[in-house]
């Protein structure tokens, strides 16, 4: 990932920690107004503070395992990580590009393509000018590989 994503991942895990407080105040009240057995509001504090730890752990674990490329060390004759990719699809004769990222910093919407997606998935190892074949659900896309940057 880029050491943007890792800073990302920080954040929200910084964010989520800060929620904890807020979770606990909830459940303290809840547990005053009596009867937990049948307190509805005591049971969404209680849930609300189980999904929060579970995205807390699944950050700290992220972040942990996260392996931060160092953009000065890539290079362009392959498509690899962090390359940002021009190409053509030749079913539609469409021109898109992209940057192939990790599964935590993907957003199609700005151009950010998780690596782990079949488009990512076939043009990784392929240069300028190659043509290769992507399983999407739709069926086979071509695309020729136009640029690859960093």
């Amino acid at each position: 990932m880029s050491q943007e994503g890792l800073d990302k991942l920080k954040k929200e895990l910084a964010e989520a920690l800060a929620q904890r407080p807020v979770i606990s105040a909830a459940i303290a009240e809840a547990r005053e107004k009596g009867d937990l057995s049948e307190n509805a509001e005591y049971e969404s504090a209680r849930e609300a503070q189980g999904l929060l730890e579970l995205r807390i752990a699944k950050l700290q674990n992220q972040i942990v395992n996260a392996k931060v490329l160092d953009s000065s060390q890539l290079n362009t004759d392959k498509v690899q990580m962090l390359n940002t990719v021009k190409v053509e699809n030749l079913n539609n004769k469409r021109i898109m590009e992209f940057t192939i990222v990790g599964e935590s910093e993907a957003d199609f919407a700005k151009g950010k393509l998780a690596a782990t997606t079949p488009i990512a998935k076939a043009l990784m190892g392929h240069g300028k000018g190659e043509v290769v074949d992507a399983k999407a659900p739709s069926g086979i896309i071509k695309f020729k590989i136009l640029d690859i940057t960093l």
